[in-house]
């Protein structure tokens, strides 16, 4: 069933009159619960966002350094991030004290109360308990100004503390004058290479009062530094903090953007830029909750990307080198994988500049890095989240006719990322799917690298590439490979077959924060496909019900991202947010409007838990501000949007031309985009999924069974290489099953028809070793079950796991010691006996600290065998492997050996997990 479609006429009679909508922003909202947004003072797209810091400790909901839980204040520091998940940040720090000066944060630290704590767009304020110091921050876009005023009269002090928060790696401050001061803070966190250099000016004399440094035979670095001046009761001190990502001239020269002391005045200039930007969508109701949470919205997707250049262009690039941005603003804080869904669509409706800027920076990033960004923070790529989802950003530009930026550099560019070999992409474009052999979150990663391929062959369509057309159009099928036709779910594959047990609830490492419900409906670039291959429209709708209907609830891996659950629908993480626009493709429309009016209802509150989740750089409010005007992007890289009944009466402004309503009341299905014409279709072949290769198990001990299956009609050819027969030929299978007794590996394709003509699928191949010998084992302690490696059998089947522990070939177990006893099934002189353990310490797993080993006749009565010690660091970063070994020169006579490793225990206070319970990973233990 098509949807309907609808055109639009706009008026273009220009903006003439200003209103206030910054009144409405309540900068609160997702400061609490989960949302991780800050409170502070900063100005649209803005460099600074200069905000309290209540949380210093890295912890997960302090990523923004705010929790409106806390009433603690560490001091103001100039940069933020907008509801990630993870920490960085917190840069260029100022604290006002009084008395003797402190460096020791548990002593220049604040108390405070809600109660005298305000914000508002480009405002923020608050009394400091411990000095009654009335604290007020405004911002520019490359300055942060401060107020203090000292109620006391006494020793005034600005504490600059540049060990706040991250990793300091360099920092340096240079004294001017009495009143001017430049500094370096070079930091490593998210981002390993961090530069911020900052001008800080004061608008009366300073002293220079105490301060710390650290010397070593390289160099010397300043860690603090107190400014001081004795103040009368009710005296301020203004300060002006510049920032620059290129050197202390930059910071110099953006420090003009305010040349006087009149902090009011800059918070009118602050409150007028963001009227300018929030007034390009104009909303009406009675309802003040609701201009509230809207306006925050708009609000929160203004707050990033940030301008990363100096005010005469230059830039610090992705290859650390200055540069000069020519003809376009260079821009930081690309949360892709978030924002590509909703709050980048957002930007090409009501700021195609912006919009052009960054594919600008995309490209710029590409020449110097030599790949598009994923997740880049500060000029670093953090690798943070999977996909390639640059491209999504440049289709949607480029089908929406966006200009400003080169066409043909930017799929250069795309197209160069999605040829890279790493992250899986090697697999995925020899077998068509990523396996739980190849990668770990296989499923997530070939159905988000099938959208992203499907975009760039719209660019190369736009651009008459035919060939790169069919080539990108035949991979964005690739989810084929990954649908199990007989249960109607996306599933993980290992070792050429279905990955067991299976439960479609559950939270692994086959998934990017999510389950097998929250992928299994990705498939934006071909949703009349995925209807069908659901069954068609009436079971596809059935299936919707279903994950709308089911138990609000998921098992396995407890996923902090995984909130605003109704069934298996999660809409405090991005892979649901289309889900309820998908009724809309099976002629349900009315079912779309009620799922996104609860959501709208009840996941968005005008409070400060009023997120259902991480703001996720204005992700989670694109969601709200799109869905409330009655439209939403199912499908970016289309030019069209997807509608629903508005929620709010919402004018939009499109290219400066005065608001005016997107569409017609009740309007039903899929709107064009405005003034574009949609692409013309061109076919391509569609490809013909590759076959099933099941078996019970990996490994085997005598004999193995084999099933070949396929959904469509036609035929399985297959061959098996082993010993004997190491280059045989390709024969039709004619059996259920095939039987094994050596090692080998089968290799199967399938042939039958694609809908137009006989087509042939991928080659695929599945590997089967027979065990080495006939050993059993009992494992006394019980491993997670996430991490099982295929069973107890799995210690003995000579498999080895990898460095990547998420592959699934390591037993994990958490808060115990690992106890297990192999049978050798006969009495045998037993020499050495080794265990292989796994150390990834961010992960929480750790080597054990000590491993025993134990032979027995009976079973019942041990004797000593001998023992290893851990040799390991702890705090080591990089993913290791090691064997402990002990050896008896002339042997121990036994038929059983006892195998036990003592668990880390608690993990240490330098750990960030501190007090949380370490994992032992052991993946094999050999006997000989």
């Amino acid at each position: 069933m098509k949807p309907f479609f609808i055109a639009l006429a706009f008026l273009t009679t220009t903006i003439s009159q200003a209103q206030d909508y910054a009144k409405h922003v309540n900068p609160f909202i997702g400061t609490g619960g989960h949302g991780h947004t800050f409170p502070g003072a900063t100005v649209p797209y803005g460099m600074v966002q200069l905000s309290p810091d209540t949380r210093i400790d890295g912890s997960w909901d302090g990523c923004g350094g705010y929790h409106y839980s806390d009433n603690l204040i560490y001091g103001f520091s100039h940069t933020h991030l907008n509801g990630t998940g993870v920490s960085d940040y917190g840069d260029i720090m100022l604290m006002p004290t009084m008395g003797e000066p402190s460096f020791d944060n548990k002593v220049y630290s604040s108390t405070f109360s809600h109660a005298n704590e305000k914000a508002s767009a480009g405002f923020y304020s608050v009394k400091l308990d411990k000095h009654n110091i009335d604290v007020r921050l405004t911002t520019s876009t490359r300055v942060g100004f401060h107020e203090y005023t000292f109620n006391k009269a006494g020793l005034a002090n600005i504490i600059l503390d540049l060990r706040h928060r991250d990793k300091l790696l360099e920092g340096r401050v240079k004294i001017i004058d009495d009143k001017t001061i430049e500094v370096l803070r070079r930091s490593e966190a998210w981002a390993r290479d961090q530069y911020v250099y900052a001008r800080i000016e004061f608008n009366v004399p300073m002293k220079n009062s105490k301060g710390i440094k650290n010397s070593n035979d390289l160099d010397i670095q300043t860690l603090a530094l107190s400014f001081s001046k004795q103040v009368k009761k009710g005296e301020k001190i203004l300060i002006k903090v510049s920032l620059s990502p290129t050197s202390y001239e930059g910071a110099e020269l953006n420090s003009s953007e305010i040349k006087h002391w009149d902090f009011d005045k800059v918070h009118k200039a602050a409150i007028a830029l963001w009227n300018k930007e929030l007034s390009k969508i104009e909303v009406t109701s009675n309802d003040k909750d609701k201009l509230a949470i809207f306006y925050t919205a708009l609000y929160h997707t203004m707050m990033q990307p940030n301008i990363a250049q100096d005010l005469d262009g230059k830039y610090r690039g992705r290859d650390n080198k200055i540069h000069v941005a020519e003809g376009f603003d260079y821009y930081t804080v690309f949360s892709l994988w978030d924002t590509f869904r909703g709050a980048h669509p957002l930007y090409t409706l009501i700021d195609k500049k912006r919009t052009a800027d960054y594919i600008n920076t995309f490209i710029k990033q590409y020449e110097q890095g030599g790949r598009l960004p994923v997740w880049e923070l500060a000029s670093n790529e953090t690798d943070c989240m999977i996909g390639y989802h640059s491209v999504s950003v440049i289709a949607d530009a480029m089908v929406k006719g966006i200009k400003g930026f080169d066409y043909e550099k930017a799929f250069e560019a795309s197209k160069a990322s999605a040829m890279r070999d790493v992250l899986g992409l090697d697999a995925y474009k020899k077998n068509g799917f990523i396996s739980i052999d190849d990668e770990h979150e296989s499923v997530s990663k070939t159905l988000e690298y099938a959208y992203d391929d499907w975009c760039i062959a719209q660019m190369a369509l736009l651009l008459n590439k035919q060939e790169d057309y069919q080539y990108f159009m035949k991979r964005s099928q690739n989810w084929k490979n990954i649908f199990d036709w007989e249960i109607g779910f996306m599933r993980p594959k290992k070792n050429g077959g279905w990955d067991k047990p299976f439960d479609p609830r559950e939270v692994n490492n086959n998934f990017t924060e999510g389950n097998s419900w929250q992928y299994s409906f990705f498939v934006p670039q071909d949703i009349e496909g995925m209807i069908q291959a659901y069954g068609g429209p009436e079971k596809f709708e059935a299936k919707l019900d279903e994950m709308f209907n089911s138990e609000s609830k998921t098992t396995g891996r407890e996923q902090v991202d995984v909130t605003g659950l109704i069934g298996q629908y999660a809409h405090g993480n991005e892979p649901s947010h289309h889900m309820a626009y998908l009724y809309n493709y099976v002629g349900k429309p009315e079912k779309t409007n009620a799922k996104v009016k609860y959501i709208l209802d009840n996941f968005y509150t005008n409070t400060p838990d009023g997120l259902i989740g991480n703001e996720d750089c204005g992700q989670m409010s694109a969601w709200y501000v799109l869905s409330s005007m009655g439209i939403y992007s199912v499908t970016p890289g289309q030019p069209k949007w997807d509608i629903n009944e508005p929620y709010l009466d919402a004018k939009v402004s499109i290219d400066g031309n005065k608001p005016n309503y997107l569409h017609l009341p009740n309007a039903r299905g899929i709107l064009p985009q405005f003034g574009m014409e949609t692409i013309d279709k061109v076919e391509c072949q569609l490809i013909i999924p590759v076959p099933v290769i099941q078996a019970e198990s990996k490994a085997f001990k005598s004999f193995l069974e084999i099933t070949l299956k396929h959904s469509n009609e036609g035929a399985i050819w297959y061959r098996i290489i082993d010993s004997d027969n190491k280059d045989p030929k390709f024969i039709e299978s004619t059996k259920d099953k095939i039987i094994i007794t050596e090692s080998s590996k089968i290799e199967a394709y399938f042939i039958g028809s694609n809908g137009y003509t006989l087509a042939k699928s991928n080659t695929i191949s599945a590997t089967f070793f027979k065990k080495p010998n006939n050993y059993s084992i009992n494992i006394k302690s019980v491993y997670n079950p996430q991490y099982h490696a295929g069973g107890p059998e799995g210690l003995l089947d000579g498999i080895l796991g990898t460095e990547n522990w998420r592959k699934g070939d390591w037993q994990g177990y958490q808060s115990q010691d690992f106890e297990a006893v192999v049978d050798l099934k006969e009495v045998k002189n037993i020499t050495e006996i080794s265990a292989r353990f796994l150390q990834d310490q961010r992960s929480w797993i750790l080597m054990p600290t000590k491993v025993d080993y134990y032979v027995s006749d009976d079973n019942l009565n041990f004797t000593y065998f001998g023992s290893v010690n851990n040799t390991l660091d702890p705090k080591l970063e990089e993913n290791t492997i090691l064997n402990f070994t002990s050896n008896e020169i002339k042997g121990k006579k036994a038929r059983y050996v006892k195998v036990i490793a003592k668990n880390f225990g608690k993990l240490p206070e330098w750990h960030q997990g501190a007090g949380g319970d370490a994992f032992i990973f052991i993946d094999e233990i050999t006997i000989k």
